[in-house]
């Protein structure tokens, strides 16, 4: 066991705070007379309750020793005054002290059994209606569900916040179901490892539930979808069957177990199997469906575009003169194209005129009275995107207004019952959308609409499975021009001309002392984090007046060794955001957050609310950065402000914030910043290709520096390799329409 564990029992004297969503709670537990500050995921704890907790104690700042609980185990209040001060917490809404007291002496140790079994009967406690006394036993019912299920998933050392997404989804038939199958636990919305639920269904076979057996169809199922699942996590919509099939046997499961599996699991609409070009793939049944779709909804809206004999060169003149302007002949093609095709891709390297070209669109349509909605993935690159076109641009999640269903997934207001009323929708930065993403945006988009898709198909794909632009463009399905030509300002840049050379696998240019991008040769990844750390902290904000946290972003190739995210993140929150006497902290796990600290979410998040001026919102997103405003040590909490808007993260979701004063290039898509610094250890070899390496230099707009070997930069430079992924996508396009695969 672990000896940092620490166990202790007592009577909940008070609650302090608590989060009914995800179960935070702060508490004072009177443990053997001595008060104890409790703060953790516990449940729906009330006043008077017996608890038995395990977990280890912490210091805040400001309240001093606190435990923070790991496991939760209840015990009914037994005497009459237990219950009576239970009962009068306020556990049951409506139900006040004084009524609570009368119920407790009428019914002495039996009262929690009558309403819960029997609440007809509080009807003889003066003050209760048959009315209140059934409302008074439904919600004691459901707050009894809730804890056993948090009791019972504990002794597994499943968190009380999985246990109440289990109750949210399975209500009271939550244990029951589980007993029967625990490998409900790795479906959507709930989503424990499969490891761990493996564990626990061993555990409960041997202790008289199901018996538990390696190639039993519920455990085959969901371990192929545990697959599927964790490498759709890392970019892939599908896998070969052969590869699953391995993975799969890692796992303990056996050949012909997993051919029924699959078929099983294929025939109730889990997976799908495909096989384009002749081999057999396997997907996930809502990859399949929409990578299927966006196949069938681009081909339709295809079909619909306008292919006018017409020559639209007139257009193209008077925009030239309008804006005192010569577009050269392929963003006359550009424009020329999304004013003839309900779709189109426009995609070019940095300096290449994309902004100009799509500004001409915009200006064109709009001159048409047709209606347009701009959207990026990022808040960071809608930002941009509206400052480059003077229009209002948002998030892609904004724009379908996100919202969340029961279970806590993804939904969105805007679809094919409730579409977008925009004539035109553009989207800048296409490489970071991802297959389900760009499923929801198509289906939003009315079909006789027109989508112009918008960016850089060298740079890195999407966080998100999927690899939609380069899969789209190299369909040869969707018109498309690629813009090569650098112009002249653009070309005085040492940044656009490197990204160019690289791009084209030839070695940048690293000895210039004069111009926007420099080269600090360094050898080790010691030398490499305290060069960077000097960087952000001294010789950046001297030399260029720039501002360490606002200004400078640090960007890695990995989150690992002395110079990846992590160490550097500790380093540079040391460095330029030190602790002091009027600054709060809070400690989750080994990480000290800190007011002033920037930080990254790191998964869409649906339930946080975020606040700017009188305007609210739901949801903060992958990728987003903001600074840390406010900590609550009280009930746990931190408020981010995330480019304006300030959202509330409670303790429970700092398991999707990690410090951003340096965040892996693969984080840093869509975004741009005045300085970049790109460290680059030359151990981490599995992530040193070409792409990473433009991509990390296309974020910088003034200033890049990498620190690092010359040989490290001509080893990516020199690897072609682009970011793979298995997709379906394109040989969904190539195909005909008609044919299945």
């Amino acid at each position: 066991m672990d000896e940092t564990v620490k166990t202790i029992s007592g009577v909940v004297d008070g609650v302090i705070f608590k989060n009914p969503e995800n179960g935070y709670i702060v508490l004072e537990l009177s443990c053997s007379g001595n008060p104890v500050t409790v703060v953790g995921c516990l449940g729906d704890v009330a006043e008077g309750e017996k608890l038995l907790l395990s977990g280890d104690y912490i210091t805040s700042p400001k309240y001093g020793e606190q435990f923070r609980a790991r496991t939760c185990e209840r015990q009914r209040p037994v005497t009459t005054e237990e219950i009576a001060r239970y009962l009068g917490s306020g556990v049951i809404k409506g139900l006040g002290a004084k009524t609570a007291a009368r119920v407790a002496e009428k019914f002495g140790e039996d009262a929690l059994d009558v309403i819960e079994n029997a609440p007809e009967r509080l009807t003889e406690v003066k003050g209760i209606t048959r009315d209140k006394a059934l409302l008074f036993g439904a919600q004691y019912k459901r707050l009894c569900g809730v804890n056993t299920v948090v009791g019972f998933l504990s002794k597994f050392g499943i968190s009380p916040a999985a246990a109440i997404a289990v109750w949210q989804r399975y209500d009271s038939s939550s244990v029951a179901l589980i007993r029967e199958n625990p490998y409900l636990l790795c479906e959507s919305g709930i989503e424990l490892n499969f490891e761990t639920v493996d564990a626990l269904a061993e555990e409960l076979g041997a202790s008289g539930g199901v018996p538990f057996e390696a190639c039993g169809s519920n455990r085959v199922k969901a371990a192929i979808a545990y697959i599927l699942g964790e490498n759709a996590g890392i970019g892939h919509t599908c896998l070969p069957s052969d590869k699953l099939r391995e993975r799969a046997v890692r796992l303990g499961v056996l050949g012909g177990a997993f051919d029924e599996g699959l078929r099983e699991g294929a025939n109730e609409g889990k997976f799908a199997v495909l096989t384009p070009s002749g081999r057999e793939y396997v997907c996930l049944a809502a990859y399949h469906r929409a990578e299927r779709f966006i196949r069938d909804k681009l081909t339709e809206m295809l079909k619909l575009s306008v292919f006018l004999e017409r020559d639209f060169s007139g257009e193209i003149a008077g925009a030239e003169q309008a804006e005192g302007i010569r577009y050269e002949a392929l963003q006359k093609a550009a424009i020329d194209g999304c004013l003839k095709h309900n779709v189109f891709i426009l995609t070019g390297g940095p300096g290449t005129g994309k902004t100009t070209t799509l500004n001409a669109v915009i200006r064109l349509m709009k001159r048409g009275r047709k209606i347009l909605s701009l959207a990026a993935p990022t808040g960071r690159a809608a930002k941009r995107m509206s400052e480059l076109t003077g229009e209002r641009a948002q998030t892609i999640h904004r724009l379908l207004e996100a919202d969340i269903t029961k279970d806590n997934l993804p939904a969105f207001k805007k679809n094919e019952l409730n579409p977008l009323k925009a004539d035109v929708v553009i989207i800048d930065e296409m490489s970071m959308v991802d297959a389900l993403l760009f499923e929801a945006l198509l289906r939003a988009v009315k079909t006789d609409a027109k989508l112009i898709m918008v960016g850089d198909s060298d740079q890195l794909p999407s966080v998100g499975a999927g690899n939609v632009l380069r899969d789209l463009i190299s369909s040869n399905k969707i018109p498309c021009v690629r813009l090569t030509e650098i112009f002249r300002q653009a070309a005085e840049s040492l940044i656009v001309t490197n990204a160019h050379k690289i791009v084209r696998g030839l070695e940048p240019e690293l000895g210039a002392r004069d111009r926007d991008f420099f080269f600090i040769p360094c050898g080790s990844e010691e030398e490499i984090a305290r060069t960077v750390v000097g960087l952000v902290k001294t010789r950046l904000p001297a030399a260029y007046g720039l501002n360490p946290i606002d200004d400078i972003q640090v960007l890695a190739p990995t989150k690992m060794g002395a110079a990846g995210t992590r160490e550097l993140n500790r380093a540079l929150q040391e460095a330029v955001n030190p602790a002091g006497v009027r600054k709060r902290e809070i400690k989750y796990l080994d990480v000290v957050f800190r007011t002033g600290d920037k930080v990254m979410q790191t998964v869409n998040d649906y339930n946080v609310e975020w606040k700017r001026g009188g305007e609210k919102g739901m949801g903060v997103f992958n990728g987003d950065i903001g600074i840390i405003a406010e900590i609550d040590n009280h009930s746990g909490g931190m408020t981010v402000n995330f480019d304006g808007r300030a959202a509330v993260i409670p303790a429970a979701s700092f398991n999707k914030i990690e410090h951003a004063f340096a965040v892996t290039v693969h984080k840093s898509q869509g975004s741009e910043y005045k300085a970049v610094i790109l460290p680059l250890p030359s151990n981490a070899r599995r992530l040193l290709y070409r792409s990473l390496l433009y991509t990390g230099v296309t974020r910088a707009r003034d200033l890049l520096i990498i620190a690092g070997r010359r040989e490290t930069v001509a080893q990516m430079t020199g690897n072609e390799r682009k970011t793979f992924r298995y997709s379906c996508l394109k040989p969904l396009m190539e195909e005909n329409e008609n044919d299945g695969v």
